[in-house]
């Protein structure tokens, strides 16, 4: 299909900075700004998981009820960080992810735990990623410290030095020009074109002339409709650059039963979706209408407002573990098949294609954008009242998957290379 570069990009018509819309979020030393107000423990490798689990799980909410402003204390563990190839892109990968959630503007401060023998050593690691040890920013590595006791004990006794200063941060006014969301899309029906995918664009539409960020992934997930976004490029080189990224999924993918073949997941079928095309439409539009500002490598930092593209797996788990490595301080995730995610430390909101769905698990959804397809409310309208329950999650107000405790377990840095 003929890309058509920039020959559907409309200038964006921006509000006014004095009438943008407002929440009450968290602003960090470097004017980043979250939604959240966390204290993050990272690994370096698999091998320091169980420390830092144990050292997150130290800190239950009777303990933290002292420090009223702190959303909780959070453990990122993975599953790599030796036992692979160094120097290489994948190392990169790892290495840009677990730096750029430690940085993200919903985290107050970090402690990155090794072990001491692996490829990805913590200093290495801190200094690869500009990350400098201060009070907000500690480093432990276990064999170091003197093994599992010791490391957990000096882990809790690093987090309770951060507590204080977490917890002198409070929440104040500030523009939506500060939202950044990374926009998912789990199993698909085939509602999911016509209401939740459409009304989180228009939602998208919004944040955008209001001056803020949406990030649309999952690059498997808009094979087949890509030209749909090189028409909407600010420029020709940034519409080349998506193209290139599917080119390399492309040979990522020879050979393999999976969407760049047109075969669509188990979920999606029963969901009423026969190929890639259609589930890549109904996705697509996730994005709204607004110029296609920028296309980044997986967990790079967003450094651009606007409507921008994230290459990334369309496994929901990894596409948005880099958005949040990215920035995105919240994430709005459609589902036709029923979702039970979230995503620490960035709120997840989600919402419903079909309203038998809500019904059916209106406990895990926070939205029901299955009144489109019943002829009960229009895409403008739902995506007016997404974006006015964007504004406050981003202000504080809990999401279902908060509710229930979701975060800790969806960290998942995609995987690319060869285990050793």
């Amino acid at each position: 299909l003929d890309p058509a570069f920039c020959s559907d990009m409309r200038p964006v018509e921006p509000v006014p900075e004095a009438e943008r819309a407002r929440f009450m979020g968290f602003v960090r030393p470097d004017g980043g700004v979250g939604t959240r107000n966390f204290i993050g423990v990272l690994t370096s490798v698999n091998c320091s998981a169980t420390a830092v689990k144990a050292i997150a799980a130290h800190f239950t909410p009777e303990r933290l009820a002292a420090y009223p402003n702190v959303d909780g204390v959070a453990a990122f563990a993975h599953t790599t960080g030796c036992g692979m190839s160094s120097p290489s892109p994948h190392f990169d990968l790892l290495r840009r992810t677990i730096g750029g959630t430690a940085r993200n503007p919903n985290m107050a401060g970090a402690l990155i735990v090794g072990l001491g023998c692996e490829r990805n050593q913590v200093s290495d690691l801190l200094r690869s990623q500009g990350l400098e040890e201060g009070p907000l920013m500690r480093a432990l590595v276990m064999q170091d410290v003197g093994g599992t006791r010791a490391t957990i004990a000096a882990g809790i006794a690093a987090v309770e030095e951060m507590l204080p200063l977490a917890n002198a941060v409070q929440r104040q006014p500030v523009s939506a020009a500060h939202i950044s969301v990374g926009l998912q899309c789990g199993g698909s029906d085939g509602f999911s074109g016509i209401s939740a995918n459409p009304a989180l664009g228009a939602a998208m539409d919004i944040l955008v002339r209001h001056g803020g960020t949406a990030i649309l992934s999952e690059t498997p997930e808009i094979h087949g409709v890509e030209h749909m976004l090189t028409r909407r490029a600010i420029s020709e080189s940034v519409g080349r650059k998506l193209l290139d990224k599917l080119d390399w999924w492309k040979d990522y993918t020879r050979g393999h039963n999976g969407q760049f073949n047109g075969v669509v997941g188990p979920g999606n079928q029963a969901g009423g979706l026969a190929n890639i095309v259609e589930k890549s439409l109904g996705s697509a539009m996730k994005g709204g209408t607004t110029p296609l500002v920028d296309v980044y490598d997986y967990a790079a930092r967003i450094d651009k407002a606007g409507f921008v593209f994230m290459d990334s797996p369309g496994y929901d788990p990894v596409s948005a573990t880099g958005q949040v490595a990215g920035g995105a301080n919240l994430i709005c995730f459609t589902t036709g098949r029923g979702s039970a995610y979230g995503c620490a430390p960035s709120p997840s909101l989600k919402l419903s294609t079909n309203t038998p769905l809500w019904v059916k698990q209106e406990e895990d959804i926070d939205l029901n954008a299955g009144e489109i397809a019943d002829g009960d409310a229009t895409v403008e309208g739902v995506g007016e009242k997404l974006f006015e329950l964007m504004l406050a999650t981003c202000s504080g107000q809990r999401t279902k998957s908060e509710v229930h405790g979701y975060g800790q377990n969806e960290f998942v840095p995609w995987y690319v290379g060869a285990v050793m």
